[in-house]
């Protein structure tokens, strides 16, 4: 599979019977490019959310992760260290992350989990995104968003790619 490839992705997702929508969009480097992007994909009714991805390592840069959290929440690295027991986490270099999950910064994805066939990168996962019926992230390119149900993520994707996400309560209502 090609890497940062949204149509190989979208194959992906259709050989794994994943349904998704999609929205095609000027490139997008903040979730506040996003407005108008929620505006197509929105189902009334359904309980939706931008997930926002971050590529993290520790000191050394010998163990990477991929943490996903509520668009509405903050990264703060202190309290995320704790919650895993790493200190002094960072964010990755652009050529571990494209080397790693297939995208580069602005596109980072829990799709490119894909490219990890070593397991090399450990998912980290905001308990709160278990309470959406649809989570929206990019297809490894920022030009772009798919809709997805979190359930076919975490029964379905995850296991394809046999990540298995490490949930973590991220409190709300201070920098996280």
């Amino acid at each position: 599979m090609e890497r940062a490839d949204p149509n190989a992705i979208y194959a992906l997702l259709q050989r794994l019977n994943i349904p998704f929508r999609k929205a095609e969009h000027p490139a997008a480097s903040s979730m506040e490019d996003l407005s108008a992007v929620e505006a197509q994909l929105r189902q009334p009714g359904a309980s939706q959310a931008f997930c926002k991805n971050l590529f993290l390592c520790n000191r050394q840069k010998t163990v990477f992760y991929l943490l996903l959290i509520r668009e509405d929440k903050r990264f703060k690295t202190s309290v995320v260290s704790k919650l895993i027991g790493a200190s002094r986490l960072s964010f990755g270099e652009e050529d571990k992350l494209y080397a790693l999950l297939g995208v580069h910064p602005g596109a980072i994805t829990p799709l490119g989990l894909v490219f990890d066939a070593e397991h090399q990168v450990r998912l980290l996962m905001d308990r709160d995104l278990l309470s959406l019926e649809e989570i929206y992230v990019h297809p490894c390119v920022n030009t772009a968003t798919v809709a997805l149900r979190t359930r076919d993520l975490m029964e379905v994707y995850f296991p394809f790619t046999g990540h298995t996400p490490q949930l973590l309560d991220i409190p709300d209502g201070e920098e996280t």
